[in-house]
């Protein structure tokens, strides 16, 4: 009875950081517009290190709220921080989604919540041991290999050519890099616990050097990701960028996570379709949030001529 409340707490702090995190690719971007009105970098705009200053806020939050509600509960909750941050953007940016762009961003959170919802829920994994079995398995380090190699091609390759003018580059990086990034979440919480959570004069030492490889894993993926998220946001719009990247970070991790449990051996039928049907709603609002910025595009510099 003592625990029923923590999945309220959960999702309680899952909300806030949705929020926070709504918010940062917003300021971010304002920051980086002023900068560059002013000729300087943006390292030095205050409004920038308040976005960056409430990315770590929000993910701090997400680490605690994956600890203590399930993904299944957490992850649909992303969705209100892509709403809220198209409504910060048009008021702070001036970023105004057309029709077609509102109804991408609609498809984009619906499809991910029935995505989610009928995505495999993973197993408990009560201990550090039993986390590094599953990190041990032959499936999920073929998998890892696989997402390793196309980071190194997309970083590599394709960034340098095609990441100015393609915003799916820079969302696969960020996105790819989910797939290290919240297993690690997870499994720091469980190797905490068993290396710290003796008494004061024994130290399981497997489970800390988990947790140390964990925490450099998940130091380095934050890093690389919030280099990639200010190249896209130099780039392209906040709008489109926060709804895309959602979309195919929670995919990516849903991937991982089915992967890492397990998890595709107690899928149905149901949830097979529900998937599929998720899938393609937020393919299709993908579809509809780019023609929208294409669309902007190209009637800002014949209204621009007009003038």
């Amino acid at each position: 009875m003592e625990d029923a409340p923590l999945p309220v707490v959960g999702v309680g702090i899952a909300i806030v950081s949705s929020f926070i995190n709504g918010s940062t690719f917003v300021l971010q971007k304002k920051g980086i517009l002023r900068a560059r009105r002013s000729g300087r970098s943006y390292l030095s705009d205050c409004v920038w290190w308040c976005g960056t200053l409430a990315m770590i806020v929000g993910q701090i939050g997400n680490f605690l709220a994956h600890n203590a509600a399930p993904a299944v509960l957490v992850t649909p909750l992303g969705a209100l921080g892509v709403l809220f941050g198209a409504i910060l953007a048009s008021l702070l940016l001036q970023e105004h989604l057309n029709m077609l762009g509102k109804l991408g961003c609609v498809l984009c959170c619906c499809g991910s919540f029935v995505l989610i919802i009928h995505s495999p829920k993973s197993e408990g994994v009560a201990s550090s041991v039993e986390f590094e079995e599953r990190l041990l398995d032959p499936v999920f380090l073929s998998y890892t290999a696989l997402v390793v190699l196309l980071l190194i091609i997309l970083i590599g390759w394709l960034s340098p050519a095609y990441g100015k003018s393609n915003i799916m580059v820079y969302v696969g990086i960020c996105s790819l890099l989910g797939c290290f990034t919240v297993p690690s979440c997870k499994g720091l919480g469980l190797a905490a616990k068993d290396a710290f959570g003796g008494d004061a004069f024994t130290t399981d030492n497997r489970a800390l050097y988990l947790f140390l490889c964990l925490l450099a894993v998940l130091l380095v993926s934050i890093l690389i990701q919030f280099t990639f998220i200010n190249k896209a946001l130099e780039n392209f719009s906040s709008n489109m960028f926060e709804a895309v990247y959602y979309v195919v970070f929670t995919s990516s991790v849903i991937l991982a996570s089915a992967i890492l449990f397990k998890e595709w051996e107690a899928l149905g039928i149901l949830d097979c379709l529900g998937i599929l049907c998720g899938f393609t709603t937020v393919s299709v609002g993908v579809v509809l949030l780019r023609i929208s910025q294409e669309a902007v595009l190209t009637w800002i510099p014949s209204r621009t001529k007009e003038e």
